[in-house]
């Protein structure tokens, strides 16, 4: 028994994001072209984003920069909120809104899709939090030994800090004060069964699920006039 335990493989985020990912891509190329989304104003999208399994893995992203620590907490919750927005619609007809994009053809026609705490904007800011950890965990999968603080200074000024207003900013650099050093990150995201060249080639696979996915999301809200929207 003991041997066997020895055996299998530690779960963590990122494997688990990984898994959920490849089994996201095997649905969506199950997905006929007459089932995917919609035309609205003589723009046809023809994408589908499955809308509980993308919930899912970004949720399991929330889970990984929770092992940031502090300096998160802010980024968490607001990610949070968005999902749980996404999901109360979702939820209250799940066969319609299987698809993340028929949230968005729906507030759209609707008129509401810049109005108040809507999904549609629900779904920008939790992919370019989603951008962020792509960011920072590409810099890492380069250098492990990268400096942790300019690794997560670099990706906010990548993805974040163009959208965001100066209060943001300025409450950001303060956190940043409190970001753990690489090594200690590393650790507790890599788990006990993997050495570093492990590691990295996890984070390698990860990287190149989720990158894709994420242009997908931008292509069509870019298409829907929503990919340049900041915070108020």
């Amino acid at each position: 028994m003991k041997r066997r335990r020895d055996m299998e493989v530690e779960s963590t985020e990122i494997r688990s994001a990984i898994e959920e990912l490849s089994m996201m891509q095997l649905l969506k190329v199950k997905i006929k072209p007459e089932e995917t989304a919609a035309v609205d104003n003589n723009t046809t999208i023809n994408s589908h984003i499955p809308t509980m399994p993308f919930l899912s893995i970004s949720k399991l992203v929330v889970q990984v920069l929770d092992k940031i620590g502090p300096t998160m907490t802010v980024l968490k919750q607001d990610m949070y909120q968005n999902i749980q927005r996404l999901e109360k619609v979702h939820d209250s007809d799940p066969s319609l809104y299987s698809n993340m994009f028929e949230i968005l053809k729906q507030e759209i026609s609707e008129g509401k899709e810049r109005k108040g705490p809507s999904c549609s904007k629900a779904l920008l800011w939790l992919t370019r939090s989603l951008d962020f950890t792509l960011a920072l965990l590409q810099l890492l999968a380069e250098d492990l030994e990268r400096n942790m603080e300019q690794a997560v200074q670099e990706s906010y000024n990548k993805t974040l800090k163009p959208w965001h207003g100066w209060i943001s900013s300025a409450a950001f650099k303060v956190a940043l004060k409190l970001v753990p050093d690489s090594r200690g990150f590393i650790t507790i995201l890599m788990g006990k069964d993997r050495n570093n060249d492990e590691f990295k080639k996890e984070l390698c696979t990860f990287i190149s699920l989720l990158a894709p996915l994420l242009k997908e999301i931008h292509d069509v809200l870019d298409a829907y006039g929503l990919d340049r929207l900041k915070s108020t």
